[in-house]
């Protein structure tokens, strides 16, 4: 083996360029899984999959564009919420209305997502569901009127939209009336949670006209073990409710499960285009080598000679070669696996600076050994036939050349 990192060594530019195949397709499927993952749960964070035991209630038929639920031509209304509740596995559900509300602060009008809190009891499931904490200040209480808390991305005057930075205590204008803020969210990595803000339900019902609508009804099962049956008894109802026949419902009964195998089967059809993409490159690495390693058969003619007149076998001369192979499969595996977690690693960073999310660069040992074992097999399986060519050669012919 050592032999044979010197005969690569002293071949120089040709055993890399013969190597641009292999590491090229390594890097590609090291890199690809480096991200998906990081994808995974970046998406997880947008769509807030991360309690496994709340299912979310949303009407479809969407006529409009605005924030999810607003624009359906059937909306959800209180009395969905009410019936939900009254179901066997429901601990609670909670209505909630998200709306695109006029903003103005520091004479700059933006116009911005918001959601109203419940109050009472609902109002502290509804925190809880949410996951939300208070970054500074503090979160909405019962009672408050005029107040309102705001995402994390608020605070900073580069990211607000209002080139100011805003604090605790400040007031701004929400559709033309003035609000007092109170706090702001601890950072999610959610581009919607970041970037809304939050009131009460009255204060909400006094800036629009919602009569007895709600946009999206997050239902809290009382166990893991009941969300399917949970979910079929919500998807039941709301058909008796709403008379509409199986397979043509207008509304959406999703859970977190549910989210994440529609976001793992895109991933997944993605990452099989690219690794054919990638197995394509190998294999032209594959011949590469092949055509390396005959053109060093020829070329070493002689040291095949000698190596065969001072006692040799065929069988050394052959694994001369193939390790010498094996070799160039595995230098090709090791590049790419080094650049492709470096471009995993730069991926979820530039996801992290996009999403604000604080995702940290995974690295799966196993599909690192994976790919090292699996690139040297190629570039030894490549090898055979110039190896056994170079161990057939003729001693003497071999020295005559």
């Amino acid at each position: 083996m050592i032999l044979a990192l010197k005969n690569l060594r002293h071949r120089g530019i040709r055993s890399w360029l013969t190597l641009l195949g292999i590491f090229i397709g390594v890097t590609s499927v090291v890199a690809l899984i480096g991200l998906g993952s990081g994808l995974q749960a970046a998406v997880g964070a947008q769509f807030g999959v991360s309690s496994t035991e709340v299912i979310t209630v949303q009407a479809g038929g969407l006529n409009a564009y605005g924030p999810p639920g607003s624009g359906a031509v059937d909306r959800l209304t209180n009395g969905d919420v009410r019936a939900i509740e009254n179901l066997g596995g429901v601990e609670v559900a909670i209505g909630r209305n998200i709306e695109t509300f006029r903003v103005e602060y520091n004479d700059i009008v933006n116009f911005e997502m918001g959601f109203g809190f419940n109050e009472g009891e609902k109002g502290k499931w509804d925190i809880k569901m949410q996951d939300i904490e208070a970054e500074t200040g503090r979160l909405l209480q019962d009672g408050d009127n005029k107040k309102v808390i705001l995402g994390y991305n608020f605070m900073d005057g580069e990211t607000n939209g209002f080139e100011k930075d805003l604090a605790t205590g400040d007031k701004i204008k929400i559709n033309d009336v003035s609000f007092k803020i109170i706090g702001f969210m601890k950072k999610k990595g959610s581009l919607i949670f970041d970037n809304a803000l939050g009131i009460t339900i009255r204060d909400l019902d006094g800036l629009i006209d919602n009569e007895d609508y709600v946009d999206i009804i997050s239902v809290k099962v009382k166990g893991s073990d009941l969300m399917e049956r949970t979910a079929e008894d919500i998807e039941k109802l709301l058909r008796k409710r709403r008379d509409v026949k199986v397979g043509e419902e207008d509304f959406a009964v999703s859970t977190p499960e549910a989210t994440m195998e529609t976001v793992n089967s895109i991933l997944g059809g993605v990452q099989a285009f690219v690794i054919i993409i990638a197995s394509i490159s190998i294999l032209v690495g594959a011949l590469g080598i092949i055509n390396t390693m005959t053109t060093s058969v020829l070329e070493r003619k002689k040291e095949i000679g000698i190596m065969k007149a001072i006692g040799a076998t065929n069988f050394q001369v052959f694994l001369q070669f193939f390790f010498e192979s094996g070799m160039l499969g595995l230098m090709g595996g090791l590049v790419g696996v080094v650049l492709g977690t470096l471009v995993g690693a730069i991926g979820v960073g530039a996801i992290n600076s996009y999403l604000g999310t604080e995702l940290s660069p995974s690295i799966d040992f196993i599909l690192i050994g994976g790919a090292l074992l699996g690139s040297f097999l190629i570039g030894a399986t490549a090898g055979i036939v110039p190896a056994m060519n170079a161990a057939k050669q003729n001693p003497v012919e071999a020295l005559r050349g």
